[in-house]
C-alpha cells in the first residue's frame, strides 16, 4: 500500500512542481477558454493528456520507443505555444465545439511528448517493468491536473464576474502571458 502512495504522490508532484511548470502552463492555456459549465469537456481533455502521457511512459518503459530528449524538450514548449496561439487567433470567433477537436489532438500530443520527456526519470524511480506503479503514477497526474483546472476555473470566474473582464479579453491576456513565459523555454531548448 505504501508503494501506491509513493507513485500517486510522484504523479501529483510531477504536475504541481513549480520548477517544471510546463504542465501548469499548458493546462492554463487549455482551460482559459472554458467555464465550470464545460466541466465534462475539460475532464475529457485532461484525461486525454493523461492517456497520452501514460502511453508514452509505457512505450518508453518497455523500450518500444526511444526519442531524443533534446527534441522532446523542444517540442514541449512548442505544444504550449501552439495551444496559446490557437487561443489568440480563435478567441471569440468559433464555437467551443470546433475548438475541442483541435485541443483533443494537441492535448494527446502534449501528453505523449511530455511522457517521453519524463520516461528516463520514471525508469530510474520505478526500476521495474510492472504496470501497476505506472497506473498509480497516472492517477496522481490526473488528480494534480484536476487541481490545476479547478484553480484556473476559479480564477477565471473571479476575473470575469468580479473584475468584469469579458471572456475574449481574458483568454487573450492568459494566452499572451503564457506565450511570454514559453519563449524563454524555446530559446533555452533550441535544438539547432
Amino acid at each position: 500500500m505504501s508503494d501506491f502512495w509513493l507513485f500517486l504522490k510522484l504523479g501529483l508532484t510531477h504536475v504541481l512542481d513549480w520548477n517544471a511548470y510546463d504542465h501548469i502552463l499548458f493546462l492554463t492555456v487549455l482551460v482559459a477558454a472554458y467555464t465550470f459549465a464545460s466541466w465534462k469537456r475539460l475532464f475529457i481533455l485532461v484525461s486525454f493528456f493523461t492517456l497520452g502521457h501514460t502511453t508514452s511512459l509505457l512505450l518508453a518503459n518497455y523500450n518500444v520507443v526511444s526519442v531524443s530528449s533534446k527534441w522532446i524538450e523542444f517540442l514541449i514548449p512548442i505544444t504550449i505555444l501552439v495551444a496559446a496561439l490557437y487561443n489568440l487567433f480563435t478567441s471569440g470567433k468559433r464555437s467551443k465545439q470546433n475548438k475541442v477537436g483541435i485541443f483533443y489532438f494537441i492535448t494527446i500530443f502534449f501528453g505523449l511528448i511530455h511522457g517521453f520527456g519524463f520516461a528516463s526519470g520514471y525508469k530510474m524511480i520505478n526500476g521495474s517493468s510492472e504496470i501497476l506503479p505506472l497506473l498509480e503514477f497516472a492517477l496522481g497526474v490526473e488528480i494534480a491536473q484536476i487541481i490545476v483546472v479547478l484553480i484556473v476555473l476559479i480564477v477565471s470566474f473571479i476575473v470575469q464576474t468580479i473584475f468584469r473582464f469579458n471572456k475574449r479579453d481574458w483568454v487573450m491576456v492568459v494566452s499572451s502571458i503564457v506565450i511570454g513565459m514559453v519563449i524563454p523555454m524555446l530559446q533555452h531548448n533550441w535544438p539547432f
